[in-house]
């Protein structure tokens, strides 16, 4: 085991216009020029041309992952903000149009653009990933099945995309269902043995189905580039802070599951079914709804299933210093997630404007406003005095 369980978070923004709040069809060369010389090696393109990757350096503590994503979030706002546009962390856009998006220019998304047709332009998507270092391949495999039960708490804690299309969706976390559209997505197959993943890939390989192990989308999945198993089912964090969470939360689990290796090694097909549901029931609620308790047979509240999780970690929070970061989970739950806030904004908005429109704008103001880190607008004490929690 690799006590420093070193780690990577990659983050996914929205490019918005600024003035019209609407999302940008085509990115100005200029402005991505300037980001890839201001961060040579941690900024990409993503497939649609209204979106942008960054990836944190390798890390092995969070203070380290704070200042990369700190600098990232303020130096991409401040570029985009000189170039007209607003650079926003979330799952999806509050307002965008799926059908108006363009795919960004190179080999790869044009092959994936040929294949996935209208789904691929309507992976209007933002996702968080955070990789995790595991030496050993087997014990990634493994460790992708025995992790599934605690990734729709993950997905909960982390929903940021209640519309879609300018609509609100009635879902806290509408991300995973859209992304539900794309092949090999989801929840992974239950492989309990090394050898059947193994077996899988070259078979998908070998007839041609994929080009390599980065064609599978999972939720979480061992990395076809690093030594990792990559965590994939968040959306966006708006708030930094609710990322360094998760990505904490997600540590502790990899480190606790390594020093525990018979914490869920018994699962099953119907072990997977209530993952599987209990999915849709972070989907749709986010932190407020139950989630199924398979050893008690009963809904436990997310409140209290975080709680119980932060005290089982306390061990593996100490060993890696990120104490602060896991006790954040507990704020997320009690102040409410991205999700939340927003539809806190676009109600108190639209009822004093007046209009759907003008709701949509202060969310997508909102989400700009803590992407980059300006703490004048609503934060949790605003949505708290609302009562919107």
């Amino acid at each position: 085991m690799n006590e420093a369980c070193r780690f990577g978070i990659e983050e996914e923004y929205f490019l918005s216009d600024a003035g019209s709040r609407g999302i940008v069809r085509k990115v100005s060369p200029a402005f991505i020029e300037a980001a890839q010389e201001l961060f040579p090696e941690e900024v990409q393109r993503e497939m649609l041309q209204s979106q942008i990757e960054v990836a944190t350096p390798v890390c092995e503590s969070m203070d380290q992952a704070r200042r990369s994503l700190t600098a990232l979030r303020t130096g991409l706002a401040g570029l985009a903000l000189e170039h007209e546009m607003l650079l926003m962390a979330c799952g999806t856009h509050p307002s965008a149009a799926w059908s108006r998006q363009r795919a960004t220019e190179a080999s790869r998304y044009d092959a994936l653009m040929r294949d996935l047709q209208m789904i691929g332009s309507r992976n209007q998507l933002c996702g968080l990933h955070v990789h995790v270092e595991i030496g050993d391949e087997d014990a990634r495999i493994a460790l992708m099945a025995r992790i599934m039960p605690f990734l729709p708490l993950l997905l909960a804690l982390s929903t940021s995309s209640p519309f879609w299309q300018g609509r609100r969706t009635g879902l806290m976390g509408y991300r995973l269902a859209a992304h539900g559209e794309l092949p090999r997505t989801g929840l992974p197959e239950l492989f309990t043995d090394p050898d059947d993943y193994r077996a899988y890939i070259e078979t998908m390989v070998a007839a041609g189905a994929i080009r390599d192990a980065s064609y599978v989308w999972w939720a979480v999945r061992p990395s076809h580039k690093h030594p990792t198993l990559e965590l994939r089912i968040a959306d966006s964090c708006t708030r930094l802070n609710d990322t360094l969470a998760i990505a904490a939360l997600y540590r502790c689990l990899v480190r606790h599951l390594l020093r525990q290796p018979r914490l869920n090694a018994d699962l099953n097909a119907a072990s997977r079914g209530i993952a599987a549901e209990n999915l849709w029931r972070a989907q749709r609620y986010g932190i407020h709804g139950g989630l199924i308790h398979a050893e008690s047979r009963s809904m436990r509240s997310v409140p209290s299933l975080v709680d119980d999780l932060v005290a089982l970690l306390a061990e593996d929070a100490k060993a890696l210093g990120c104490e602060a970061e896991l006790a954040a989970c507990r704020e997320i739950v009690s102040g409410g997630t991205s999700a939340d806030v927003q539809l806190a904004v676009y109600e108190e908005a639209r009822t004093r404007e007046g209009g759907q429109a003008r709701g949509l704008a202060a969310v997508v103001d909102w989400i700009a406003s803590e992407t980059r880190l300006d703490r004048t607008g609503w934060g949790r004490e605003e949505m708290s005095r609302r009562g919107a929690a």
